[in-house]
């Protein structure tokens, strides 16, 4: 089993916090910025096919 032999510092231990949580954020960006384009219709990389409903009484 690994184990680290010295301490990993404060600041090292931040930065690559910092970076995980950027990940995340990039992600989320992406996600938002397709579902807006998905919604407003103007997706030019996801192609949705758009089923209408017509209730007949």
């Amino acid at each position: 089993m690994a184990v680290p032999k010295k301490r990993t510092s404060i600041s090292k231990k931040r930065i690559r916090k910092n970076i995980w949580k950027k990940k995340g954020y990039w992600a989320a960006l992406k996600a938002f910025s397709l579902a807006k384009s998905l919604s407003t219709g103007y997706s030019k990389s996801f192609f949705v096919e758009k089923i209408l409903f017509q209730f007949q009484n």
